[in-house]
């Protein structure tokens, strides 16, 4: 006889269990906006999910033969994929302003469709590993209008801090979608059979201290020294210390999620090259940044917390430590204290 339990059959769905508990907690203040856009959302995750794994079958593999406002070169499926959530966003009828890495402009959605939140994403990040078959996914943040019937580019340059929502879904051998709405994070994964994000990493929370860290090195000749002090003295520690394990995909979503599960510190520092950084702000650094202060984690540049950080464009770039509290911690020392970098890289 085998001895593997029976599947649960208590099913928690992203929508119908999940997102509509929340609502019900809000009481009469509850409109149900929020839950027809995330509604939104995950359809469009679902959509994603299957056009990544037909990608290679249906020719959505190679260029688009554009590039986007970053100068990035588009993969076909980066203009499918924010082709369809501008369009499920706007058709949701609860959006006033999107903002969306692969386009220059933000959309200011139209009187009659308009609503309450506004929504920054990266409709597909980490496209650049597509070819290869290495986990993408597509990250978003919420914010309500700040004032009722208002929409403009000045609804989203506000602090991360005042997002009401935020999360990522990632794209591999199963589809993740890790949610925040203020309140703790939660992890779905997408059961393909019935079509629906079920709960698997209910309250997620990050280790304390981890024993990864995920920087590219490639360009350590180019990082500034506090961040090669830091790097040294978890890659050579006095004994009994033991060095950290090095893990580096190259797909934000990717590594982060690794390190909201098993903890250590995911970092894209800014250095000589790219004098503020290469992550964006308002679509990668505040929803990963929000994720991770709800799981208990700390996210910081460096020198500041980021949610606390005043965007000035809709495109603008940052830093971007975050993962354990302990390790963060440990890394925000070394921007503190120029005596022990100099130490450090000294010795």
């Amino acid at each position: 006889m085998s001895n593997e339990e029976p599947p649960s059959t208590d099913l928690i769905t992203l929508t119908t269990r999940h997102v509509l508990h929340d609502q019900l907690r809000l009481g009469a203040a509850a409109t149900g906006d929020l839950t027809l856009l995330l509604t939104a959302i995950q359809v469009t995750s679902k959509f994603i999910a299957t056009n990544v794994r037909k990608a290679r079958l249906i020719n959505l593999v190679g260029l688009a033969g554009e590039t986007n406002v970053q100068g990035e070169d588009q993969k076909k499926l980066d203009v499918l994929s924010n082709d369809i959530m501008v369009n499920a966003l706007r058709a949701s009828g609860k959006t006033a302003v999107l903002v969306s890495e692969e386009l220059e402009d933000a959309i200011i959605i139209e009187q009659k469709q308009r609503g309450r939140y506004c929504v920054v994403f990266d409709p597909l990040d980490g496209s650049s590993n597509i070819d290869a078959g290495v986990n993408i996914g597509t990250i978003f943040g919420i914010y309500k209008v700040a004032q009722e019937g208002s929409a403009s580019v000045e609804d989203v340059l506000r602090p991360g801090s005042e997002m009401v929502a935020a999360g990522y879904t990632m794209y591999g051998s199963s589809a993740n979608l890790v949610l925040s709405t203020g309140r703790g994070v939660n992890g779905y994964t997408l059961d393909a059979a019935l079509g629906e994000f079920i709960l698997t990493h209910p309250d997620i929370q990050i280790p304390q201290r981890g024993k990864i860290y995920s920087f590219n090195e490639g360009n350590a000749m180019y990082f500034h020294p506090p961040v090669n002090a830091y790097l040294k003295s978890i890659k050579y520690p006095a004994p009994p210390k033991t060095p950290y394990s090095s893990r580096y995909i190259g797909s934000m979503v990717a590594d982060v999620h690794r390190t909201f599960l098993y903890g250590g510190i995911f970092g894209y520092p800014d250095d000589k090259k790219s004098k503020s950084g290469k992550l964006r702000l308002l679509y990668e650094a505040f929803p990963m940044a929000f994720l991770t202060e709800q799981a208990g984690g700390v996210a910081t540049t460096g020198t500041m917390r980021i949610l606390d950080i005043l965007p000035k464009s809709i495109h603008e770039r940052c830093s971007v430590f975050l993962g354990s509290k302990e390790d963060v911690n440990d890394l925000v020392k070394f921007y503190k204290d120029p005596a022990l970098v100099e130490s450090t890289l000294r010795a």
